[in-house]
């Protein structure tokens, strides 16, 4: 079992930064794939990031590439997004996904927990 908490949300204006943070409990942690996905208002879930078990891989969709940064720090169990240049459209609930393996995926059928999400407004 893989419980996840993400934290780090909030307001901000266009351009600025924020960095959410993925807290996870259990020992299997540390082989897994993380990724994090966002749903817009009113839009389907979406994914935005991926990292594979040990941080030497990452992924990111195109909308995001050049200005999110995945890493994680398994000693401390966390997972971080680092948000930076944030445009109005990335507003959304993101949410913390652990994936079914060490490796990390942009399909979200791919990961077997996920967090309660933590809501991202950027005003333009």
């Amino acid at each position: 079992q893989v419980q996840l908490v993400e934290s780090g949300g909030g307001l901000v204006q266009a351009g600025g930064s924020l960095r959410l943070t993925c807290a996870a409990s259990g020992r299997t942690f540390n082989w897994k794939g993380m990724g994090w996905f966002r749903q817009p208002p009113g839009k389907e879930r979406e994914f935005a990031a991926a990292i594979n078990w040990n941080g030497d891989n990452t992924d990111y969709a195109d909308s995001v590439k050049g200005r999110f940064t995945l890493s994680r720090d398994n000693a401390r169990n966390t997972v971080y997004l680092q948000m930076n240049n944030l445009k109005p459209e990335d507003t959304a609930v993101y949410y913390c996904a652990a994936a079914r393996s060490g490796w990390g995926a942009s399909y979200s059928d791919q990961y077997n927990y996920w967090g309660q999400g933590t809501q991202v407004t950027v005003s333009s």
